[in-house]
């Protein structure tokens, strides 16, 4: 065989052999140009502190300046501050707080980043330590999120981290005018995980409450913009329904009108609609970014949700769940997973106790987030029988 021929085969076969290896897992160039032609990055590289100070247990304060009002800043104004912590440099967990929700003549969220500052009670993924549950037949309940490096931010724009809108409401009771910043404030707290954490590797988006909805909505595509696709980036939404009740018409509506959200959303999501369900910005998150994977946590009669949704029966609630989200998991079994625990009305997980004694079918919830997150095959979707949430609760 001449060397020219040689050649050839050997070029030949380079080319079956990457012709065959999977396409890279990664957030496509046309889903990411689509999303910045919305504007959806407009705010990144803007912004950053006008003071850092440690605050006790590890934690970093970064304090933005409100910039007379342009800044990253509270509902009321106020300023709008980011915590850090140092971990493992290869870890990174990005955490948006949650507290309700603002529109007009609908006031139940917190309006102060100052009443959401760590440190955090000895709880949930902030315990450091492993909790003994011989109950369960283990030695340990671990914290899958020990040793991670920390972006926590906290809540207070009225707008599930999605609105980019200035409302003026004379009926506001801290002021003629609502703030609704979430994206200025979310960008913030990106850039802020870039900057300080640039070699994090493994990043969870996770949020809780309107944080879960806000980690599900605009901040996964954020932090692939700041940290490109050299990432593996799972989101995991701890009992934000971003499915809503489309019998609320008047709120559906009052809340787009007030956070104009639907600004963002990529015009070839053709189910993308503010007046619609938010869950298909999910799946066309999923369509496009064929890395990132997304775990779903609720319990099934959820009082807070059912409140914030207008959802007045366990019932209804949980139909309203298994479909939207289950319409995700048809699409992207391998990739969106629930765990949807019955006959509990209680709200979030993460911080609380049930995030190592909630169990979903003999499954505990720690143990389910360790499998999510390690991307272990054990990983799978949960969604537990119907069972009356007991009287009284």
């Amino acid at each position: 065989m001449t060397r020219s021929i040689f050649r050839f085969h050997v070029l030949a076969a380079t080319i079956v052999l990457f012709s065959a290896l999977p396409a890279p897992a990664e957030l496509s160039q046309s889903a990411r140009e689509e999303l910045s032609a919305t504007g959806l990055d407009k705010y990144l590289g803007d912004f950053t502190p006008i003071s850092s100070e440690p605050v006790g247990d590890g934690w970093t304060k970064h304090t933005f300046d409100t910039q007379s009002g342009d800044g990253p800043i509270c509902i009321a104004g106020t300023p709008y501050s980011v915590f850090t912590r140092d971990g493992n440099r290869s870890n990174l967990l990005i955490m948006l707080q949650g507290g309700g929700a603002c529109w007009q003549d609908f006031y139940f969220c917190n309006v102060l980043a100052e009443d959401q500052e760590p440190p955090f009670d000895d709880v949930g993924i902030w315990s450091d330590t492993h909790l003994r549950n011989p109950a369960r037949g283990q030695d340990s309940a671990q914290n899958p999120f020990e040793g991670y490096q920390v972006v926590y931010m906290p809540y207070c724009d009225g707008s599930v981290f999605t609105g980019d809108n200035d409302v003026a409401d004379p009926s506001f009771p801290l002021g003629p005018v609502r703030y609704h910043r979430g994206l200025r404030n979310v960008s913030a707290g990106i850039d802020l995980a870039k900057s300080h954490f640039p070699a994090a590797k493994n990043i969870v988006v996770a949020g809780s409450s309107a944080g879960g909805v806000g980690a599900s909505a605009f901040t996964p595509f954020l932090t692939r913009f700041a940290f490109d696709n050299d990432i593996n980036l799972s989101v995991f939404n701890d009992a934000g329904p971003v499915a809503v009740n489309l019998n609320s018409v008047a709120a559906i509506q009052q809340r787009a009108a007030d956070w104009r959200f639907g600004q963002f959303y990529p015009g070839s999501c053709i189910d993308c609609d503010d007046q619609g369900q938010a869950t298909a910005l999910i799946k066309w998150r999923l369509d496009n970014d064929t890395g990132i994977r997304e775990a779903f946590y609720s319990t099934d009669g959820d009082e807070t949700n059912r409140f914030f949704l207008a959802v007045f029966t366990q019932e209804l609630y949980r139909e309203l769940l298994i479909t939207e989200h289950g319409l995700l998991h048809d699409a992207h079994p391998d990739r969106y997973k629930r765990f949807i625990r019955s006959g509990d009305d209680s709200h979030t997980a993460l911080q609380t106790p049930l995030f190592y004694f909630g169990d979903a079918d003999g499954t505990p919830l720690n143990l389910w987030s360790r499998y999510f997150i390690n991307n272990n095959a054990r990983w799978e979707d949960i969604v537990e029988d119907f069972v009356p949430v007991p009287p009284g609760e």
